[in-house]
């Protein structure tokens, strides 16, 4: 797993683009700072939704360095989550510009993946996760599901192996509001 980990790594920082494992489904990914990796996922995805892809972080520690009003009960609602869970957190700060809607909220998931935690442990910052599919088709569940164009797409395709048990389902999204207002956008 080392060296997967090792060319994702190379590939983000070289402003590449990923298709990878996660906790859910399969995930075009990139470095959630770098605005032009993310304008690549965009185009790659032939998204007109932009401001819609969240981000992987590897901690709550993670969480905090890139959304800055985040209320403490979101925190709570995702560590005692049993199922993956994005936050939809306010007070985006220190990603790419596209990834931040008008209301400057981040959707943020911290994956119990191994592969995922290995990487942004090495990556040390937030790298952008979309399912891996055109925009409006359906959801990529397992790699050979993915489109060719996406795999020709992206610079570095993780070995399938790595996939550990995902859900095959999207995650739950919850917006958390400033003062702890809870939004359940997708169960």
């Amino acid at each position: 797993m080392q060296k997967a980990v090792e060319k994702c790594v190379e590939v983000l920082r070289a402003g590449g683009l990923i298709l990878y494992p996660t906790d859910t489904v399969w995930g075009i990914g990139c470095d959630a700072t770098n605005e032009e990796a993310v304008q690549k996922v965009y185009a790659l995805k032939r998204s007109e939704d932009k401001h819609s892809m969240l981000c992987l972080c590897r901690d709550a520690d993670m969480v905090v360095r890139y959304v800055n009003r985040a209320p403490g009960i979101a925190f709570e609602v995702m560590e005692l989550s049993d199922k993956p869970l994005t936050a939809i957190l306010p007070g985006a700060v220190g990603v790419a510009k596209s990834l931040i809607p008008e209301a400057a909220t981040l959707g943020v998931r911290v994956p119990q993946h191994e592969f995922c935690q290995a990487l942004l442990r090495k990556f040390g910052k937030p790298i952008v996760s979309t399912s891996a599919n055109i925009s409006g088709e359906p959801t990529a569940k397992r790699l050979k599901e993915v489109a060719q164009e996406i795999i020709d797409g992206v610079d570095y395709v993780v070995n399938p192996r790595f996939e550990g048990k995902p859900t095959l389902k999207p995650s739950s999204i919850i917006a958390f509001g400033e003062g702890g207002e809870i939004e359940i956008i997708r169960q």
